[in-house]
């Protein structure tokens, strides 16, 4: 059985649900230089990097 590859890169509401967090408060976070994130076309993402460190981040201050 293939598992399938994890994806490079989320839309903000993908990577919402994938934290448990709103949309707002995602793209609150990217306004506010908190969490990086790139366009691809005019399609906001940010890559699983990018998510990871967010994480670890949001851990260390807590």
């Amino acid at each position: 059985m293939h598992q399938q590859p994890q994806k490079l890169a989320y839309t903000v509401g993908e990577a919402a649900k994938l934290l448990s967090l709103s949309r707002s408060f995602l793209y609150e976070a990217i306004q506010a230089g908190k969490l990086q994130s790139f366009k691809v076309g005019g399609a906001r993402r940010i890559s699983a990097r990018q998510l990871q460190e967010y994480l670890e981040k949001q851990e260390r201050s807590s």
